[in-house]
């Protein structure tokens, strides 16, 4: 019988996990991760580890399964919290649900478990894990989970194939109504229960308020650019080679005040990000305020009128060489070689056709149609069909 440590986080997706996993025949022991203490920062109560705990403790009660809890939160400041202070300090925007997954769930948790004689760990992400065998080496997948709506492959994109062997994901097939509807019939106390929202661990907090901690407000100018700003009509053959191409498609806006005018003032140029709406607290204007780019050196937020201003939309992204990852080892391209490809930049967003271009330097992946947003800092992820092979951080 092997046995399953479950990352049981309080909530319905993993309480369904530890279920059937128990029902398989798996020897399951249940898990909470002590990650965050201050909860001065949390709107409300929303999310708050003792009544998560709790919650995951009946949940293992009424399983009749072993419960612990482990405090991890040292780590999770070093590799997460700061992270993120770092990345925001240089104005960009980092994921920390992805490196949570990456740095804590499935690294310092998964080597937790496998110490205290475990097979494998489980959660309760919505996403599945196929393997086959090639060259006499298996090689595992990484699957969208069954249910579109909730798919969190997006969320696991920088997993290993080691990390990805020693993993279960039960309710990748399940659409969240399903489990649900398992939760209730069996009783769980979380079968209501309504999704975290907000940081991995931390809970809904006002962002502003968080960076605050260790990013010192610093007064700035708003400038807003007319809708009618030129973006050159250049075309590849305009260029001398592709590369160039590619980097003249990648490069930032070079907005300069004079392209604009101040409508108002923020308190720091690394509290916002671009494509934000909300935020802004400036009104008066007959389409929503969206941040086109953001000058840390100098401290100034250029923001646009409407979600269709053309200076939101990019044509390709960039991916360093050092900062390139992929799942599938075996699929990797080298350099002057092309793919086709999906991908998504954010979570939710459905996926979309490109095309990866590979060089010494890094990958290029050139947009089938221009995306909106694409912020510094973020992951893009890429798929052949409804399988995640790599990813990385965006340039």
């Amino acid at each position: 019988m092997k046995k399953v440590i479950v990352g049981l986080s309080g909530g319905v997706d993993s309480s369904v996990s530890a279920l059937l996993l128990k029902e398989q025949g798996y020897e399951v022991i249940g898990l909470f991760m002590k990650n965050w203490h201050d909860e001065s920062l949390t709107i409300s109560n929303d999310c708050p580890w003792l009544e998560d705990s709790n919650d995951a403790m009946l949940v293992a009660n009424k399983l009749n399964i072993p419960f612990q809890t482990i405090d991890l939160s040292k780590e999770y400041q070093s590799r997460i919290i700061n992270y993120m202070f770092d990345e925001y300090k240089m104005g960009k925007t980092p994921n920390p649900d992805i490196l949570c997954n990456r740095e804590i769930k499935f690294d310092i948790f998964l080597k937790l478990a496998l110490n205290l004689g475990a097979d494998y760990v489980a959660t309760g992400h919505y996403c599945q894990v196929e393997s086959f065998d090639k060259k006499n080496k298996k090689i595992y997948r990484l699957l969208s989970g069954d249910d579109h709506l909730k798919d969190q492959s997006y969320f696991l994109c920088q997993l290993t194939q080691k990390q990805l062997s020693k993993v279960i994901f039960p309710i990748g097939k399940l659409t969240k109504k399903d489990v649900r509807e398992i939760a209730k019939k069996n009783d769980l106390i979380t079968a209501e229960k309504k999704d975290s929202q907000g940081l991995c661990f931390v809970g809904k907090v006002k962002l502003p308020d968080f960076l605050k901690q260790k990013l010192i407000p610093k007064k700035g100018k708003v400038i807003k650019v007319d809708n009618n700003y030129i973006i050159a009509e250049i075309e590849e053959s305009d260029f001398e080679s592709n590369k160039s191409y590619l980097e003249f498609l990648c490069s930032p806006r070079n907005f300069s005040e004079t392209d604009g005018e101040c409508i108002g003032y923020h308190n720091g140029a690394f509290f916002y990000t671009v494509g934000q709406r909300k935020g802004l607290d400036i009104g008066g204007f007959k389409d929503p305020l969206f941040v086109l780019k953001k000058d840390i050196d100098k401290n100034i937020l250029y923001v646009g009128m409407g979600s269709d201003h053309p200076a939101l939309f990019k044509k390709a992204l960039f991916i360093s060489k050092k900062d390139i990852h992929w799942v599938r080892n075996d699929l990797t391209i080298q350099p002057n070689q092309s793919m086709e490809v999906y991908f998504r930049v954010r979570y939710r967003q459905p996926l979309e056709k490109g095309k990866i271009f590979m060089y010494k330097s890094g990958l290029f992946i050139l947009f089938d149609r221009p995306i909106s947003s694409i912020a510094s800092g973020q992951f893009a992820s890429w798929y052949i069909e409804n399988e995640l092979i790599g990813s990385g951080v965006i340039s």
